[in-house]
């Protein structure tokens, strides 16, 4: 059977991210994405208030709420048949402790508890390098080529990051890993009683064998994230 794809991230319909996705995606596709950027929402969802939904098109839907009222309201309503939502592609990394504050990540967090199979993409950025979208598309077109022949368990999704690169450099490989549980550099600067965050993402702790170590290196990350986060006791 075919699958039919529903397209979000947290940067807003009209990035560029999610334009090269939609082209690295072939079949059938549905757009449902919020009207602005909301990157670093986490999980946030609507409850309070109405949220206005826009037909742009017959496949594109623009949603004033979050990464996850999109999914919600997409697997509900505007396109109940979908059978993968992929997230992305976020302008931005969203490698290990970062999948508990990205919008793009809850996006498929929430299809994933919805028991849709969904995941999210991102492209790490390095100054002075700027994302080059058509090498992203080919990359995120490999990738999904890969993952959309695998079985994923129940309560799992696929976090995919994509390194900083261009075409100059070697084409890089992917490598499944598990996500770093290593803190962000916890850095401020402090004016009175005002703190003010200064901590260089790439200058985060890259233990060996991790998704930021093997991004950082130049390779394409991917990690099964489960749902699952509870302890078996009888194992303490």
């Amino acid at each position: 059977m075919e699958k039919t794809f529903i397209l979000t991230n947290d940067d807003g319909i009209n990035a560029e991210g999610i334009k090269a996705l939609k082209q690295a995606i072939k079949g059938n596709k549905f757009i449902v994405a919020p009207t602005q950027q909301l990157s670093g929402c986490g999980h946030q969802f609507t409850t309070k208030k109405p949220i206005t939904v826009t037909k742009n098109n017959d496949q594109e839907y623009a949603v004033e709420g979050t990464p996850v009222d999109c999914t919600r309201i997409a697997l509900s309503y505007l396109c109940p048949h979908g059978n993968y939502v992929v997230s992305g592609i976020n302008a931005g990394g969203n490698l290990g402790v970062d999948i508990y504050n990205s919008g793009t990540v809850a996006a498929v967090r929430e299809a994933t508890i919805l028991g849709v199979s969904a995941i999210a993409i991102s492209h790490v950025m390095k100054s002075p390098l700027k994302i080059d979208w058509h090498f992203a598309t080919q990359l995120t077109e490999k990738v999904l080529d890969l993952l959309l022949s695998k079985k994923l368990p129940k309560g799992c999704f696929w976090n995919v990051n994509l390194p900083p690169i261009n075409t100059d450099f070697p084409e890089p490989k992917i490598i499944f890993c598990p996500p770093s549980i290593d803190p962000l550099p916890l850095s401020f600067k402090i004016e009175n009683n005002q703190y003010t965050y200064q901590g260089k993402y790439n200058q985060r702790i890259s233990s060996p064998n991790t998704d930021v170590d093997v991004c950082f290196s130049g390779n394409i990350a991917i990690s099964l994230i489960s749902l699952n986060c509870g302890i078996d006791i009888n194992n303490i």
